[in-house]
């Protein structure tokens, strides 16, 4: 049992914990519980000490050095309680995970401690090196741009949390400081010769893979990335595409066979209309027999279709049931286009962006693009316009001010004769 004793009308505690011959000094003040050592083994010296402190927090707290306030943690732990209950159904799975492993794996333990007011501007800066140290002492570098940029999103919904419960009155300031401004920097794409050059290298795999038991995973591939580059889905857009989704139709403003699709993603239903190159290979993947239980059986096909275990695809099933990730980012390793010029990886998403700026290359209109992919034009102008050179006009930018002629024979100047008021009579 330890010892206890109280002074100054009860506010300061004195104390000694088990198996330690030092007295600890404990009280409440400005919504707070605060403690320390006292580094006595005497009781009477710890009890001067303990008074000698408690009156310097008064002082701290009457000169405005010491905040008050409620705790950063009860703050983050109201957030979490309100996100999970308010967009239950609403956001992402994985994002609501994340908010909780960014708040109680870093932001808690750095702010957890500290009353809302004390976190300033400076403070959060030193959480920025915090980070940066940490992660450069556990894996040798720093974490990426956009994991900071997520954590001080996480921490700017916390303090508004607790701004709207009026425990703070206003937001601190959460701008990174000696930062210059980021470039607009373009999305990784393939530029016309680089597509063709990918395609063809998915054809050949389909047409002669490595493995046989392979085949179907390298003609799902290969028209996976036809039909992604000649519709501008987001490859979630894509994995959630049913063959119920897509019907192939005359179009009368054009006169072309396309697909009409109706689009489920993050940006709700909507619709999209194909070029005709997606055709061919959303019909072959209609009449293509799959797996009976998923893809990546092995066996011959032939046996398989023998055997009963395969089967067509029917209307509520998935046009790509399985991604082939590594497939795909070995033939582009092959075919040296993992990464653009700039450095920029290559992923599905690059064949939604590669789309795009054909469609621009061809003279489409940047209104309806926009439309079809289900994003703006800001955004199309931001990422993709500005660096194609077709949308420059040579003709606006090149004009040359007309200049006035110069006459080769200088005008004489005008004589004006004086007559004597004599010689007039």
């Amino acid at each position: 049992m330890s010892e206890h004793h109280t002074i100054l009308g009860g506010k300061v505690h004195v104390y000694k914990r088990p198996n330690s011959s030092s007295w600890q000094c404990a009280t409440y003040l400005a919504g707070k519980n605060r403690r320390t050592t006292t580094k006595e083994d005497s009781l009477s010296k710890a009890k001067e000490f303990a008074e000698d402190w408690y009156l310097q927090l008064r002082g701290k707290l009457r000169d405005g050095e010491l905040k008050s306030g409620k705790p950063f943690r009860d703050a983050a732990k109201l957030y979490l309680r309100e996100f999970d209950i308010m967009t239950q159904g609403q956001r992402n799975a994985t994002y609501a995970r994340g908010q909780h492993a960014r708040t109680n794996g870093h932001l808690v333990p750095f702010f957890g401690s500290m009353v809302l007011p004390e976190i300033t501007a400076g403070t959060i800066n030193e959480y920025r090196i915090h980070r940066l140290e940490e992660s450069k002492a556990l894996r040798g570098k720093p974490p990426a741009h956009n994991t900071m940029h997520q954590e001080i999103v996480t921490l700017r919904q916390i303090f508004k949390t607790a701004l709207r419960h009026g425990w703070i009155e206003h937001l601190p300031d959460m701008s990174a400081p000696y930062r210059a401004s980021a470039k607009i920097s373009h999305r990784a794409w393939f530029s016309p010769e680089e597509y063709k050059q990918l395609y063809e290298a998915t054809s050949k795999r389909a047409q002669h893979p490595k493995q046989p038991r392979f085949r179907w995973e390298a003609e799902q591939l290969h028209d996976y990335v036809l039909f992604s580059a000649n519709t501008g889905l987001r490859p979630d857009e894509a994995m959630r595409l049913q063959f119920r989704d897509v019907k192939i139709v005359e179009d009368e403003g054009s006169g072309q066979t396309i697909l009409e699709i109706e689009v489920r993603g993050k940006r709700g239903i909507g619709f999209c209309k194909s070029t005709v190159g997606a055709v061919r290979p959303f019909q072959r993947l209609k009449a293509r027999l799959r797996p009976d239980g998923g893809p990546g059986r092995a066996g011959s096909r032939k046996d398989s279709l023998e055997s009963g275990e395969w089967q067509q695809p029917g209307t509520t099933e998935l046009l790509f049931p399985k991604w082939s990730r590594d497939l795909f980012n070995a033939i582009l390793e092959e075919e040296k286009l993992r990464v653009d010029r700039d450095g920029r990886p290559r992923t599905a998403y690059s064949l939604r962006h590669t789309y795009i700026c054909l469609r621009l290359l061809e003279g489409a209109d940047i209104y309806q693009i926009a439309k079809n992919c289900r994003t703006s034009v800001e955004m199309i102008e931001k990422y993709y316009a500005a660096h194609l050179k077709t949308q420059l006009d040579a003709s606006a930018i090149n004009v040359m001010k007309p200049r006035p002629k110069k006459d080769s024979a200088k005008k004489e100047p005008r004589r004006v004769e004086s007559h004597s008021l004599a010689e007039a009579m």
